[in-house]
């Protein structure tokens, strides 16, 4: 599947907006909603799911793995953890990488 093109001036999009991207019920956006905690729309006074980009880059991820790769539900819960973590330890390495170039910086100025 192409990656979604979203409108970048766009904050928010309806269940059916959702839906109609993936080309899928909004029962299917619903369950996933409720089996991926990762997903966490706004909701409006009256109840109307309102997703966000980051939310649909979320259900174009599980998209990929459930219905493009064959994982299972439980499968793709844990490929998604496993990248945040993956995701995490590259922001840590960036952080300590960034703290070596200004120690090293530092070092050369003083020569």
């Amino acid at each position: 599947m192409e990656p979604i093109k979203l409108n970048d001036e766009k904050l928010f999009y309806s269940i059916g907006e959702v839906a109609k991207m993936f080309d899928v019920n909004t029962s299917l956006i619903r369950f996933w909603e409720k089996e991926f905690k990762q997903i966490a729309p706004k909701k409006t006074d009256s109840g109307k799911r309102k997703f966000t980009q980051k939310d649909i880059r979320i259900f174009e991820r599980i998209y990929d793995l459930v219905k493009e790769k064959g994982f299972t539900l439980a499968g793709a819960k844990e490929e998604l953890k496993s990248s945040k973590r993956n995701t995490s330890k590259i922001s840590q390495i960036e952080l300590k990488l960034a703290h070596i170039k200004t120690t090293l910086a530092e070092l050369l100025k003083e020569k």
